[in-house]
């Protein structure tokens, strides 16, 4: 099973972007693969979680206002039968601005092998400065002017 959770992790990050200037999330894909009172934590300590299908909907389209160009690289990754954790190396060019960044994100699926729970763990200060934005920025839902 913690095999197919990989794959299925593999599949979801690949849904978000190949890195290209003409790939865009693929909103419908991303949310099939979530339960529908999936919960993702956007960054780890202290970001805010959007829970449900609506919700995340609209965080993924204001994400993609102002960020191109992603592309998730799997640098590790470790399961088991209900989880999978995952280190990466993202690439993303947000509000203008090549912004590579550090994470690890897990990811918690229920019974039906749909993610329930997705929490991201990096650190928010380095990427506002790549982005070039007021670090107090980091904790706020509104797109920096």
């Amino acid at each position: 099973m913690s095999v197919e959770l990989e794959r299925k992790v593999r599949e979801f990050c690949d849904a978000w972007g190949d890195g290209s200037d003409a790939s865009r999330p693929d909103v419908e894909k991303i949310l099939s693969m979530m339960a529908e009172e999936a919960e993702w934590q956007l960054w780890v300590p202290g970001g805010p979680v959007v829970k449900g299908k609506t919700a995340l909907r609209e965080e993924i389209e204001r994400q993609m206002a102002f960020a191109t160009n992603n592309k998730c690289n799997e640098v590790n990754i470790l399961s088991n039968d209900r989880m999978v954790m995952q280190e990466r190396s993202d690439t993303a060019i947000i509000m203008g601005r090549p912004c590579p960044h550090q994470m690890v994100a897990i990811y918690e699926f229920d019974d039906d092998g749909l993610i329930a729970r997705w929490r991201e763990y990096l650190d928010m200060a380095d990427l506002t400065r790549k982005m070039g934005i007021d670090e107090a920025a980091a904790g706020g839902t509104q797109v920096p002017a």
